[in-house]
């Protein structure tokens, strides 16, 4: 299974998180007791969960009133009171991080070291409940066990009024707190990504993507905002199952023209060797009429930058393309041994099974056994392909 977390449209706030997330089955009668229990050391607070529509989506809404809460709080004292709190360890270790996040911008933004920083709207106590309730919520539905992926972020645009003055949508803070990922602007005068929601984002998503992979929807929850729009103003959270097991690669490809043979023999090898999924090389016709050839691998997306300098060093080039994040759908693979006897001696041969829905489309033997089998019995290379098949 796979989590889509989606606040293109309308950014992204702790309450919209939670508020997705009872939509998807999280148990709101008990979040709302451990959202007021948690913020008690920071202040009192009240929990309620509605089923509004905005625009024509029906959302959950998730509303925290701030009853009592402290102006302002050490990070260093913030962080001791949170880890006294009765709370489970993986909600407790997790919302640690989210604050940490949050901290670290903060910190990077005005300048100072973490010992220095004060929360100020983040360390009230509605921001302690919405990252508490967030993350119990994550942990309850078992989406930590799952991939979770982030679509880019609307942040909104025009000017907030903070603490520390009039500051640009998005604020400093979120701007660093998502440094890492996509971002986009409007598409309405207001803030919509706040820096409570952007670092618990940040904290369980695995991966960031531009547009939805191929997946197959099972269950949408969406978390109303606060704020009314022309559009919906809600956080869409999608739980999905792959169509069929797939991955990313990036494609990495450069015209050589002036290796020989045995130089790109060696390449090729080089190549497999740092990890490759693929490597193939094709003549061309270059300019001024010049014979070369069209290196071209197959790289998995983590292992890139390793090859891209590979072909630099081993070739000289002076440009490399790379064609990224291109999905590439693969067949359910499986492989199994089986056992021949061949001119009076017994050899075990591994297959390479393909299946696509259930059902078989290649059995192929493995190059390897067959030469070994080839060489050790005198037969032809063809011939032995022939008694395996």
């Amino acid at each position: 299974m796979t989590i889509i977390i989606d606040p293109q449209s309308s950014g992204i706030a702790g309450n919209m998180i939670i508020g997705a997330l009872v939509d998807l089955g999280a148990n709101k009668d008990e979040l709302k007791e451990i959202m007021e229990k948690s913020a008690e050391p920071f202040g009192k607070i009240e929990v309620s969960f509605d089923k509004v529509t905005k625009h024509g989506i029906a959302s959950t809404y998730c509303h925290v009133e701030m009853l009592e809460c402290e102006n302002s709080i050490n990070y260093t004292d913030f962080i001791e009171k949170i880890k006294r709190l009765n709370l489970e360890e993986n909600v407790k270790k997790t919302s640690i991080k989210v604050f940490e996040r949050i901290a670290k911008a903060e910190s990077e933004v005005h300048g100072k070291s973490l010992e220095e920083i004060h929360f100020h709207e983040v360390g009230l106590s509605d921001a302690v409940a919405d990252v508490i309730g967030s993350i119990y919520a994550y942990y309850s539905l078992n989406f930590n066990e799952q991939k979770v992926i982030g679509l880019p972020i609307a942040v909104g645009g025009g000017r907030i009024e903070t603490s520390h003055g009039i500051l640009p949508v998005p604020a400093p803070a979120v701007v660093e707190i998502l440094k890492d990922t996509k971002i986009v602007g409007g598409p309405v005068e207001s803030e919509l990504a706040t820096p409570t929601g952007s670092a618990i984002y940040a904290e369980i998503c695995d991966e960031t993507k531009e547009f939805i992979p191929p997946l197959k929807p099972k269950k949408t929850g969406y978390g109303a905002g606060k704020k009314d729009f022309d559009h919906p103003n809600v956080l869409r959270i999608i739980e999905t199952a792959d169509i069929q097991e797939s991955d990313e690669i990036d494609v990495i490809e450069t015209n050589l023209d002036h290796l020989t043979g045995e130089e790109i023999g060696y390449l090729f090898d080089k190549l497999q060797d740092a990890g490759a999924s693929d490597v193939s090389i094709t003549p061309i016709i270059m300019k001024k009429n010049r014979q070369g050839s069209l290196l071209k691998v197959i790289s998995p997306r983590n292992n890139r930058e390793k090859l891209v300098d590979t072909i630099f060093a081993e070739t000289g080039s002076l440009g490399i393309r790379i064609a990224p994040n291109l999905h590439r759908g693969i067949a359910e693979r499986k492989f199994i041994k089986k056992e021949f006897e061949i001119k009076g001696e017994k050899f075990e041969v591994t297959f390479k099974i393909g299946y696509v829905n259930g059902e078989i489309i290649s059995s192929r033997p493995e190059y390897e056994d067959l030469k070994q089998i080839a060489e050790k019995t005198g037969l032809p290379l063809i011939k032995v392909k022939e008694i395996v098949k």
